[in-house]
């Protein structure tokens, strides 16, 4: 039973995930399909958490928007994640970054990576 779990995990799991890390901007390409068309959107904002791992392995990335933060949490191996491009490297000392939900405008950065 194990051995089948795997296998159709396996199936589902991307060929190359894509590269990035906490404290990053990235622009997120997502499938949304409205009637019979379907387009990318794009999201654009700081990666503030990943969790888990294999096929369930998620990451949030949040940004603001008329002065409201929007979060939105994606798997990274899902079909609908068409691509994950990475605009800028964050300097972060901790695995989750929540701490930026209480923060407005400067403060709210992350420091590039140089």
């Amino acid at each position: 039973m194990v051995e089948s779990i795997l296998k159709i995990s396996s199936e589902c799991i991307k060929k190359a995930p894509p590269v990035f890390s906490i404290g990053d901007v990235v622009k997120v390409g997502v499938a949304i399909k409205e009637g019979e068309k379907e387009r990318i959107q794009i999201f654009e904002g700081t990666v503030i958490a990943k969790k888990h791992g294999g096929v369930s392995e998620t990451f949030t990335v949040r940004k603001v928007s008329g002065g409201i933060g929007v979060e939105r949490i994606f798997p990274i191996h899902s079909p609908h994640v068409k691509s994950v491009v990475v605009v800028r490297r964050g300097k972060v000392r901790r695995a989750k970054l929540y701490y930026l939900r209480k923060r407005v405008g400067k403060a709210a950065k992350v420091k590039e990576r140089l």
